[in-house]
């Protein structure tokens, strides 16, 4: 089985976590390391298209995943972003909440992660070899994984 996120094929391998109307999945360029995506099963593009229950089930499940990626990759803090439509940066037609562990100094400007958000999957600015492979992808998940079983 595979997941739906925009006009993507998402393979089961890249997913960590998935609850009856949610799934949560690595980044295949994240912008610092442990930035995972939480997206509604079903494909909506827009936050005001979600239902009440995907609302909730997204958000508890972001706070779920935050607190595993903070603690796993040794944050001290996170950042929840979700650019919901394009003039706010979306280019993947799919509601999802972004997720970075945060530390000290890892941007000198702390709100430049906005201004790498805004850029890191801009289509046509980056290739896919600049992509992490399915492998490196894939280890992510798996170690992910364990804190949900």
């Amino acid at each position: 089985m595979s997941f739906r996120f925009g006009q993507h094929l998402i393979k089961p391998s890249v997913v960590f976590l998935k609850t009856e109307l949610s799934f949560a999945l690595v980044n295949r360029k994240p912008v610092v390391p442990g930035h995972v995506l939480v997206c509604p099963l079903r494909p909506v593009e827009r936050f005001r298209d979600l239902n009440p229950s995907e609302v909730a089930d997204l958000f508890q499940m972001a706070q779920r995943v935050g607190n595993v990626v903070e603690k796993h990759f040794q944050g001290t803090s996170l950042t929840f972003s979700i650019q919901d439509g394009p003039e706010s940066g979306q280019t993947v037609k799919h509601v999802h909440v972004h997720i970075l562990p945060r530390k000290t100094g890892d941007f000198s400007r702390n709100d430049s992660i906005y201004d790498e958000l805004q850029k890191h999957d801009k289509i046509g600015e980056d290739s896919p070899a600049m992509w992490r492979s399915e492998d490196e992808m894939a280890a992510e998940a798996a170690e992910l994984r364990k804190y949900f079983q």
